[in-house]
């Protein structure tokens, strides 16, 4: 694991250095003196920690028996190893060339992987981070197989020319010994047999070796006489090989979908040819050619019939059916649909010697976006509950949220909802896969991490202790009624699919409001709750958004903003909720252009909620005279205040969801006050039309959606988090979800147009002649202005439920380079002053409970100085970050962050018992700054932007945790935590344990006397230097490892890892000294007992005649 260098900013030249500037109100004393920050460049170190999900685009395979450890490589040149239940780990090959095959040293902790670029590497796995001890890099030839024999230190490698040499993996050198293709075939051969596809030594014989040719020719090569034994030809490609474990039969696959078994020592023709999938002519003819079998597995029992596992072979009629796997078990055949293509698949057995009964008990599918584990020993084949966090990509993810340091109590919650939710009919057994330890680490904070994704679903993950468990998952589609048929589409023109994709989410951990965002501008309230109940009519809110063209004079507000209130429950749409009956196909339909029209429609059924998040509220934006809503770009919940507000480019919303009523709609330019330096009117590149006529927001074409836009681009930025079309652009690129977000968002109009990029609720000082706190709240837009809206609570109870909620835009509070990405508040001593919210309670409960329960957190008393400002208001945008004291509205530090690149996520979070600003910048750049001095603590080059998935996922958590989603299927977790850095080894998990390699089979007394058992071979007498020289110098180039035994050791662990490694060493010493007296006692025990029946014999018989006998 790599870690970074760190650019420390010495404070003492911190005001030269950066562009921070501070400047103070009259009377007010300077911040630095009244605000001790603890914060220093020594806090923070950048590291990555762990990766979780599914290893992107796999490519093979290997496991370890004894171990019980499973490890994935991928076309990238990742390594990904999987233990028990949070034991995995990570590495990558430099180079990124795909791993085409892996081969585990069994109970050794090391592994060869095979690259693509003709590269061998030996992995050290007895430390938590592996690395490589040696490589080996081929110059002239391409490696196509690699074999490495149970307990055996040579390896053997075949090329694409045919030939097969061999590798010692302890010294990673060469073996002299070769053998050449034109030996191992017959000289009467005109062609070239092909590339080795496979290669394994006899389970009897370790000096006869099996030579499979992919031109369909195998020969078992004698290792010591150095010639072929026995050929055996077929006309049909090979595909693999798989050995009966007596070592007298083998089964090859076919490319026409055949199988081939053969006696070793009858070669003239198959003992069997079999066609699983193929059709049996009546006239007995050949059947007719399914497709390659790509691998076989054959494994015998002790007990009963062996089984035999192939993938592939399936007939050419089936056009369209899914990838399966094949299991024959003696005359049944079962054939396992998989939802995947199969990668590659292994058979676990109970032993690791080939020349015993294998007992199959387990079947590892690798397929192209999951893991399969298949039971063998149960009827029906049932596959395994898998304990990983595979299914992170079960629908592409489009965005995330991380939480650390969350309530005690929410964990046990989500998971009490959530282990409802979990699929029957598993196997009983448990998880095969059980090798490894957990880490020893001290961080105990509960962590959720919050996915969405492309099919509306929600799924929380408990993130604690560098593991990853799915929690509960929440599908947001079951409010909407869905389309049966092409048909009856609905409404969805904003997005050409997924119309229910996550967009946002705002949530609340204290009191478990949660608030989500859709791509079809629809906004989804729920509370939690722990008991079903069935909701009769789903809430439903309509808003009309618009944005007006009007003389600067008179503006004509646009949409319903007027704060005096409908009746509870009412719509506050003009229409009333009401959906016509037959909705127009577009804009220009002979039924007129569309008006009042939600994207979705939402369910009319009633709809039964099982315990965990239930729909309070659904919101949903309407089409306005023919012009589809803008999708959603901010949003934020309050529980203390019982609000959600929601913006897009077209202004803001604040809706009361208690009440269920819209209190607020007012365009973005409006919120200015007259009088403002800042205001700005809307602008198109059309004339603009007369007052009350709505913003032209889509020109109907989807030109400009092809347009190149750089990466480095303003505008992009913006627009990352909020609009469509970088998703498409990301997901152009990303293969799980290459679909348009929009058809009308990329109008030169809409970029040009200000939107609300964030929101922040607080309880401050909303005017500058304000004396006393209130609560109001913050609101950013992607120009950089910060603008104050006040907002006037009725008091709590009854009263809160029948009063309306006053709302007054106060004007801009401060101006900012580039568009607003987060806001937060301080108060004089520096200490951050989080959103109010309320104690979560049951809503289904009883009103005794609720009452209980339901109790606002307490306000902070009011401020009444006027003299001195008592609160900072932190400000972060793409360009630079400010602070501004209040209620003077007095900006009294600036920090420039970058000129030449724009910061795509912020967030002020707590670290070390302080706060600072975290930022990640679109040239790689990750940046601490400290508050309120905006101080640079932490600037490193970590991760240029090469996908917007990066930037799109991207977040920042307390306590120096972030996370980004590295590729469609895996997220990536960071730490710029110095103390989480040097506590990483303690807290990784353990990869090796020393375990006992099981005895060697009995060859049994028969065995023993007359031969026939296992024959072993002096590998080193053959492919040592002595007996079979030096390999030539150009074949391959040997490269020494970064991880050499000697330093990486002590590098990669701290004492404590060094001390425990050693006393395993001694406990294995020991064990193994007392195994050997044991053994010797036993042997002198059996030595004198034999001595005494000797002389006993000798007693009986000595003075008999040989007659007498």
């Amino acid at each position: 694991m790599k870690k970074f260098n760190i650019r420390k900013v010495l404070d003492g030249l911190t005001a030269a250095s950066s562009s921070s500037s501070a400047t103070a109100q009259p009377g007010t004393p300077r911040e630095n003196d009244v605000v001790q920050e603890t914060l220093q460049s020594e806090h923070f170190q950048l590291c990555k920690t762990v990766r979780h999900g599914f290893p992107y685009q796999p490519s093979s395979m290997a496991f370890d028996p004894v171990q019980k450890i499973l490890a994935i490589g991928t076309q990238t040149g990742a390594l990904r190893l999987f233990g028990r239940a949070g034991v995995e780990c990570y590495c990558q090959h430099e180079g990124n060339a795909a791993v085409i095959q892996l081969q585990f040293l069994i109970n050794e902790g090391a592994l060869v992987s095979a690259l693509a670029d003709d590269s061998i590497h030996l992995w050290n796995l007895r430390q938590k981070i592996p690395a490589i001890l040696h490589s080996l890099k081929f110059n002239r030839e391409r490696i196509t197989y690699c074999h490495l024999p149970f307990q055996s230190k040579w390896l053997y490698i075949g090329t694409e020319r045919g030939n097969i040499h061999i590798v010692n993996v302890e010294s990673f050198t060469l073996s002299g010994y070769v053998i050449m293709w034109n030996k191992a075939i017959e000289l009467s051969t005109k062609t070239h047999p092909g590339p080795v596809v496979h290669i394994s030594d006899n389970p009897m014989d370790e000096g006869k070796l099996l030579i499979g040719f992919e031109s369909g020719i195998v020969v078992l090569w004698d290792l010591k006489c150095k010639k072929a034994d026995y050929r055996y030809n077929y006309d049909e490609a090979i595909h693999s090989v798989a050995w009966h474990h007596e070592g007298k039969q083998f089964v090859c696959s076919h490319s026409d979908g055949t199988l081939t078994t053969w006696n070793v020592r009858t070669p003239a023709k198959p003992a069997q040819i079999i066609t699983p999938h193929g059709k049996q002519p009546k006239d007995g003819k050949k059947p007719e050619p399914c497709k390659p079998i790509l691998k076989v597995e054959y494994k015998t029992t002790r007990a009963g019939d062996p089984f035999m596992v192939l993938s592939g072979g399936l007939s050419y009629d089936t056009v369209g059916r899914r990838a399966c796997l094949t299991v024959m078990h003696g005359k049944s055949t079962a054939v396992l649909e998989m939802d995947y293509p199969i990668v590659d698949f292994l058979t676990l057995c109970e032993t690791p010697y080939p020349n015993d009964f294998q007992e199959p008990y387990a079947v590892v599918v690798l397929l192209e976006k999951d893991l399969v584990v298949i039971d063998l020993g149960q009827i029906g084949y049932p596959i395994f509950e898998n304990p990983y966090p595979l299914t992170i990509h079960e629908s592409p993810v489009t965005c995330c949220e991380y939480f650390a340091d969350c309530p005690a109590e929410l964990i046990p919650a989500l998971y009490s909802v959530g282990c409802r939710q979990k699929r029957q009919g598993y196997s009983k057994k448990e998880w095969p896969i059980s090798g490894g330890n957990w880490g020893q680490g001290t961080q105990s904070y509960p962590e959720i991490i919050i996915t969405g994704h492309a099919d509306g679903s929600i799924k929380f993950w408990d993130a604690s202790a560098l593991m990853l468990q799915v929690l509960y998952k929440l599908k947001t589609a079951k409010v909407f009624e869905r389309a049966r048929g092409k048909e009856e589409k609905p409404n969805t023109d904003i997005v050409d699919e997924d119309p229910f994709a996550i967009q946002t989410l705002s949530w609340c951990p204290e009191s478990r409001m949660l608030c989500v965002a859709g791509v079809s501008a629809h906004v989804i309230v729920y509370r939690f709750s722990k008991q079903e109940i069935t909701t009769e009519v789903v809430q439903l809110l309509e808003v009309r958004m618009q944005c007006e063209f009007s003389d600067v004079d008179s503006p004509d507000p646009g949409g319903e903003q007027t704060p005096t209130l409908p009746t509870p429950g009412a719509s506050s749409s003009p229409q009333e909720s009401e959906l016509p009956t037959q909705p127009s196909t577009g804009s220009n339909s002979s039924d007129g252009p569309r008006d009042n029209i939600p994207c979705l429609q939402v369910r009319s059924s009633p709809l039964k909620q099982s315990p965990g998040n239930q729909v309070e509220l659904v919101i949903q934006l309407v089409w306005v005279s023919g012009e589809p809503p803008q999708q959603i770009t901010s949003l934020a919940i309050n529980s203390s205040y019982g609000l959600v507000v929601f913006g897009n480019s077209n202004g803001l919303a604040v809706v009361d969801y208690l009440q269920k009523t819209l209190l607020f709609n007012m365009g973005t330019s409006e919120l200015y006050s007259p009088s403002d330096p800042y205001q700005r009117q809307p602008r198109s590149p059309r004339k603009a039309k007369p007052s009350g006529a709505t913003c032209d927001s889509n020109d109907g074409s989807n030109a400009s959606e092809d347009r190149c836009r750089s990466p480095t681009s303003a505008k992009m930025s913006r627009k990352i988090s909020s609009s469509s079309e970088q998703k498409t652009d990301l997901d152009a690129r990303d293969n799980s979800f290459t679909r348009s977000r929009s058809s009308s968002v990329a109008s030169i109009d809409r970029e040009s147009r200000e939107a609300i990029s964030s929101f922040y609720f607080c309880e401050s000082f909303p005017r500058k002649t304000d004396c006393l706190v209130s609560p109001c709240l913050l609101v950013g837009t992607t120009h950089g202005s910060v603008m104050m809206v006040a907002l006037n609570l009725p008091p709590s109870g009854d009263q809160r439920l029948q009063q309306p909620v006053g709302i007054a835009s106060c004007g801009t509070l401060v101006q900012l380079k580039g568009g607003i990405l987060t806001m937060a508040l301080l108060d004089a001593t520096g200490t951050l002053l989080p959103p109010f919210f309320e104690q979560w309670y049951d809503p289904n409960a009883s009103d005794e409970e609720k009452e209980k329960s339901r109790k606002r957190r307490p306000a902070s008393p009011p401020s009444s100085q006027e003299s001195q400002d008592s609160h900072f208001a932190i400000l972060c945008s793409e360009k630079q970050a400010k602070v501004v004291a209040l209620p003077s509205q007095t900006r009294i530090y600036k920090h420039s962050i970058t000129e030449t690149s724009f910061v795509l996520r912020a967030d002020v979070v707590q670290m070390a018992g302080a706060n600072c600003i975290t930022c990640f910048c679109a040239n790689g750049h990750i940046m601490t700054l400290s508050l309120p001095s905006l101080r640079p603590l932490l600037d490193v080059n970590y991760l240029p932007l090469t996908d917007m998935r990066i930037a799109r996922t991207f977040c920042f958590s307390n306590l120096g945790q972030a996370l980004y989603l590295t590729s469609p299927t895996e997220i990536q977790r960071i730490t710029y935590s110095q103390e989480t850095c040097d506590n990483l080894q303690e807290m990784l998990s353990e990869l090796f344990t020393p375990v006992e390699t099981p005895e060697a089979p009995n060859r049994g007394f028969f065995k023993g006397l007359f031969g026939g058992g296992a024959q072993s071979l002096d590998r080193e007498d053959l492919f040592g230097e002595t007996a079979a020289g030096k390999a030539s110098r150009s074949l391959a180039q040997h490269i020494p490892g970064p991880g050499n035994m000697e330093g990486m050791k002590g590098a990669a662990s701290g004492v404590v890892g060094e001390l425990a490694r050693a006393r395993i060493a001694l406990d294995e010493r020991g064990q193994k000294l007392g195994e050997l007296e044991e053994r010797t006692a036993a042997m002198m025990a059996s030595a004198e007992s034999f001595s005494k029946h000797a002389h006993d014999m000798m007693l009986k018989y000595k003075d008999k005649k040989w007659y007498q006998l």
